[in-house]
């Protein structure tokens, strides 16, 4: 029973179903229901969905990408990434793609392998005795399973019912993103640095991209819908160079998307008996690393291999946890710290933790 039909959970319930487990997904949500415009596979993210089969059919509907450009305040190049390509030569290092796309693309897979993903529901209470993990699902309906994979994000509620420590933190940054037309000279991901916060563009598919814009200096809110896109045109009026060719196109944007920028890390458990967490609901990093999707997908992959080379739940899941948390903590933790760095507005100090930062997610998971 996997709780969470996002990105974590859709790549555990295939590998997992690819190694012979029967998968069953609980998903609070509606069926297409999708949080956000866009977002970046990165090389390791690319990695873990070839080995998936689903590399190819989300660069085929996204925007293959190797280079990310940062751009100084005034509107010049400062700094090119290049990044390297895990999934071979002739293949791009990295994609921007729809959230939308990304999930059709992996609850097709899932449910091509057999995944029952089933809507409305939710876990409501876990019993373990030593046995089979006892799940009763928010319909009062009760399953006994052999694993239990808590997939639901930053805010898992399957978290808190296994008592696992949480250390959410807000940074005092608000992540904004738009979607627009995608301009012609965007082949790559281009970033702004701006005196007040940082912008950028990220291409997604032939025909579109997401301009994001970070926030800094502001406190937990929400704003109506309406007084959305007014408000990221003024916040990115200030920004030199190419960020003005930006503004109309977000005058054309049906919707703007604005969420506070959250980060987590257990540094305890991850897992109880015959369950365990994975994805955002054990290790959420900043957007800044843009490797938030790559931990995901890795963690279903590994989560499948390691329960596959254990001869009990348990121990693979306790092979699983060592095997992801030192990788997870580095990405989390280097992510925080640019935050910090770019509400320092020192943001050519980040550039090289960046580079750094991607090089060392390029070696094998």
């Amino acid at each position: 029973m996997i709780v969470g039909a996002g990105v974590a959970g859709l790549a555990a319930a295939t590998a997992l179903a690819r190694e012979g487990w029967q998968v069953e997904i609980a998903e609070v949500g509606p069926p297409d229901a999708t949080s956000g415009w866009g977002l970046c596979l990165t090389g390791p993210a690319l990695r873990a969905l070839d080995a998936l089969g689903l590399a190819d059919a989300c660069l085929a509907e996204g925007c293959g990408m190797s280079a990310i450009t940062h751009v100084d305040v005034h509107g010049e190049p400062a700094d090119t990434v290049r990044l390297p390509r895990l999934i071979g030569a002739r293949r791009p290092a990295m994609a921007g793609i729809a959230r939308p796309v990304l999930h059709r693309i992996l609850y097709a897979e899932a449910e091509r392998r057999g995944v029952v993903v089933r809507h409305g529901l939710t876990a409501a209470a876990v019993d373990q005795d030593g046995g089979p993990v006892r799940v009763r699902l928010s319909d009062g309906t009760v399953r006994e399973v052999a694993l239990l994979v808590g997939a639901d994000g930053i805010r898992s509620s399957t978290r808190d019912l296994l008592g696992l420590a949480s250390a959410r933190a807000f940074h005092g940054q608000m992540v904004w993103r738009a979607l627009v037309p995608r301009p012609r000279w965007a082949v790559g991901i281009h970033q702004f640095a701006g005196k007040t916060g940082t912008a950028g563009l990220v291409p997604v598919s032939d025909g579109q991209a997401y301009v994001f814009l970070t926030e800094n200096g502001v406190g937990l809110s929400s704003l109506p819908d309406a007084e959305l896109a007014p408000r990221l045109r003024h916040l990115l009026e200030p920004f030199q160079g190419r960020v003005a060719e930006l503004l109309p196109l977000i005058s054309a944007s049906h919707a703007v998307v604005r969420r506070p920028v959250l980060t987590d890390f257990l540094e305890g458990a991850w897992n109880r008996g015959g369950a365990v967490v994975i994805g955002e609901a054990a290790h959420a990093p900043a957007p800044q690393m843009a490797s938030g999707a790559a931990l995901a997908v890795e963690d279903g992959l590994v989560l499948a291999r390691e329960l596959g080379r254990h001869d009990s739940v348990g121990a693979g899941l306790q092979a699983f946890v060592r095997r992801r948390r030192r990788r997870c903590r580095t990405l989390v933790e280097t992510s925080v710290t640019i935050v910090a760095l770019e509400r320092a507005r020192r943001h050519h100090e980040a550039y090289p933790l960046v580079d750094s930062c991607h090089r060392l997610m390029a070696e094998p998971v």
